[in-house]
């Protein structure tokens, strides 16, 4: 009897085996339909010999219902899959799943009809009926869709479908993409970039493994630079995968790569829409999606011919997926292209620590673009020292800055805020018994949003309207603001620059490509003076009338003991100031901060990213950190805080005696409540020598905890919350 080895979706079990029926094949990455009791649920087939299983009698084996029509996982993907598991201490099925990541692809051909504007009007034209027709302007979507574009029921627009104002549109799920064209627009290299972009291009011709590190300072042109290994692989006619840190950054990417290859890249983010979601992935798996640009779970999607992998921005920290399977996407990029067979590149100009050590050590290629394009200078940097420059009562900007951002407002230049702080301000109380704001799911203050009128935990999601009355003592008038957010700086801005056009760029703003366009549109076209943002406007954008750069609190993200806090604001501030000056007029940034001398702002000051890196490096080593030690987290959490506190205790004196390895805690995490669960902690800190993820599964594998209990393990944890 032919049977196979399954990877069932179901978290509670491992892999099934199944008979084969006559006349059906599936072999190795083939994506099955199965049987699971009275249930049918998909499933995919792996090499026996790789996964341990049941050894079940033949003659108690289930048969395969279904060979899914979609071509199978490709052995390095399914080896992928396989090291993801075990690098990070995660079942197989739960990272198995992110390679299958649209259903609906799952089904085969496939045709759908949309509706679009026919240029008529309703009978009764409607408040709802004429606002719909406004934002549907250029729309094509399904039904469902195209309601959720207007805000209004899907009620509405079937009644315009019925008057022929909406009209049906068959389409091809499947149809193919616009293609690229390698030799659209070449653009005129430096002699750094030429030299750089040709080395690129010679290793995605050898068809080969090799990792590089872009390393260029802000203003360098990596991204054009490495548009030169993109053409070739085009060329070849080999697929590029492209990865991006933020949602917000792919239209000004689209625009630039349109540009040069006089077609728009496929995309592939959470924002999609499920047609375009499995239109993308089929074209993927197809071949014909030449070049895909994407968020971190791009990395799982099945190519068919892959021959390049780049990862832009590769130090940011959302690359790191903090819940579910919590990998980091620069690492596993290195490893896809490992197993594809195929170069990757790195492009940062603050790299990660981790990734400067491996191009020290000869591991990856380093590539250096040491000046910015086109002649453009550095920007000075300078520090205002808080406890001299104070500035006044209920104010965040010093007088230096705000004197800075009026000269340029005469000269009609632009100047940006820097605050990673979203909303107005962190912390709400009252003046009159000190009741404070607390998210009931988290232990975290709410952060009040004016814009909306709402106090909101960025941890849970969780939203209450800003009371009249201290809901403690019944006080009216009696709540304050406490410390700033982005909000309340732009107010101070229109207060104290009040012909200043201000735009506030967070999550909150520009939480789609659509209204991130936008805000590139406005800057771009001058009707922006000053940009108030988070870490979001740190990287990406490129705006030559932009001469200011002001960080209104510098010291923020040094706080709380984070492993990476220093590297991680030194990587910050040096994106941001990166912004100013990178046009054909001179930069400046002013950097506030109450500890000028503190290391990591020293070194900003100076412009001397070696020294601070240095040092980092001294640090880390002393410490035994990353890249010279490994880290590991285990996260017990519960709805029940004796529950998560029992098994934590269970966790931590079950703990391995082991030479190469110091276990800290259990303890309280600091974020001890999130989403309703309790949360302890234990950190692991290990030598490279050990085998960090066979000790923790051999530590925890045998313990049992109750229903409610999660155990979670984090290996090079990122978030130390």
């Amino acid at each position: 009897m032919n049977r196979v080895r399954v990877i069932v979706f179901n978290a509670a079990l491992g892999p099934l085996d199944y008979s084969v029926p006559d006349g059906m094949t599936a072999g190795p990455g083939a994506v099955v339909a199965c049987p699971l009791g009275p249930r049918t649920i998909l499933g995919l087939v792996w090499e026996p010999e790789r996964l341990p299983g049941a050894d079940v009698p033949a003659e108690k084996l289930r048969p395969l219902r279904e060979v899914l029509p979609v071509p199978p996982l490709a052995a390095p993907l399914r080896r992928l899959i396989e090291w993801t598991a075990d690098y990070y201490c995660a079942p197989i099925a739960a990272v198995a799943r992110m390679a299958l990541s649209s259903g609906g692809a799952l089904k085969g051909a496939a045709t759908t009809i949309e509706y679009r504007l026919s240029g008529g009007l309703p009978e009764r034209l409607t408040p709802q009926r004429a606002a719909a027709i406004a934002a549907l302007e250029g729309e094509q979507a399904t039904i469902r869709e195209l309601a959720g574009i207007a805000g209004v029921s899907e009620g509405v627009l079937r009644g315009l479908v019925n008057q022929g104002v909406l009209t049906p549109i068959a389409v091809d799920c499947d149809r193919p993409y616009p293609r690229p064209r390698p030799d659209h627009a070449p653009p005129a290299l430096t002699e750094a970039q030429a030299q750089a972009g040709a080395a690129l291009r010679a290793s995605v011709r050898a068809e080969r493994f090799a990792p590089f590190l872009l390393d260029g300072v802000t203003g360098s042109g990596k991204t054009e630079t490495y548009f030169e290994p993109v053409a070739e692989a085009l060329a070849m006619g080999r697929q590029v995968l492209v990865l991006l840190p933020e949602i917000a950054l792919t239209e000004a990417f689209l625009k630039r790569f349109e540009d040069r290859f006089g077609a728009a890249p496929v995309l592939w983010h959470s924002s999609l829409k499920s047609t375009e979601r499995r239109r993308a992935w089929r074209a993927v798996a197809a071949g014909t999606a030449e070049v895909v640009v994407g968020a971190r779970s791009a990395l799982f999607l099945p190519f068919a011919r892959l021959g390049l992998i780049v990862v832009d921005e590769a130090h940011e920290t959302s690359f790191k997926q903090d819940d579910g399977v919590r990998y980091n996407a620069r690492d596993v990029a290195v490893m896809r292209a490992h197993f594809e067979s195929v170069p990757v590149v790195l492009a940062s100009a603050t790299p990660a620590l981790e990734s400067l050590a491996m191009a020290e050590a000869g591991t990856y290629t380093k590539v250096d673009l040491p000046a910015r394009f086109g002649g453009a200078a550095m920007p000075r940097i300078a520090t205002l020292d808080l406890t001299k420059e104070k500035p006044g009562r209920g104010a965040w900007l010093a007088e230096p800055l705000v004197a800075a951002m009026q000269d340029r407002l005469a000269k009609g230049e632009q100047a940006l805020l820097f605050l990673n702080r979203r909303g107005y301000a962190p912390l709400t109380l009252c003046r009159n018994c000190g009741f404070r704001f607390q998210c009931p799911n988290c232990s975290a203050w709410l952060v009040e949003h004016r814009f909306s009128s709402r106090l909101a935990c960025h941890h849970c999601g969780h939203e209450t309207a800003v009371p009249e009355r201290c809901p403690e003592c019944g006080e009216p008038d009696c709540l304050v603001a406490c410390g700033p957010g982005v909000e309340r700086i732009a107010d101070e801005v229109r207060e104290r620059l009040p012909e200043a056009r201000v735009f506030v760029a967070t999550s909150d703003t520009l939480n789609s490509p659509g209204r991130a366009a936008q805000f590139v549109a406005e800057v771009e076209a001058r009707a922006v003076d000053v940009i108030v943002g988070t870490q979001l406007v740190t990287k990406g954008f490129h705006f030559p009338e932009l001469t200011l750069v002001g960080v209104v609190d510098a010291d923020l993200g040094l706080e709380g003991g984070d492993l990476r806090a220093a590297e991680r604001t030194y990587q910050q501030i040096a994106q941001v100031s990166g912004r100013a000056g990178r046009g054909a007029k001179p930069g400046e940034v002013l950097i506030q901060t109450r500890h000028p001398q503190a290391p990591v702002i020293a070194a900003l000051a100076a412009g001397d990213r070696d020294a601070f890196y240095q040092a980092e490096t001294e640090a880390r080593r002393m410490a035994g950190a990353p890249p010279f030690g490994r880290w590991a987290a285990i996260i017990v959490s519960s709805e029940e805080e004796a529950d998560a506190r029992d098994a934590a205790q269970r966790i931590g004196r079950a703990r391995p005696d082991h030479s190469n390895l110091a276990v800290y805690g259990p303890a309280p995490a600091p974020m001890s409540l999130l989403r309703g669960r309790y949360r302890y902690r234990l950190l692991v800190n290990a030598r490279r020598s050990a085998a960090l993820q066979d000790i923790i599964r051999g530590w925890l594998g045998p313990l049992d905890h109750p229903a409610g209990v999660r155990v979670g393990v984090d290996i090079d944890p990122y978030s130390f919350v």
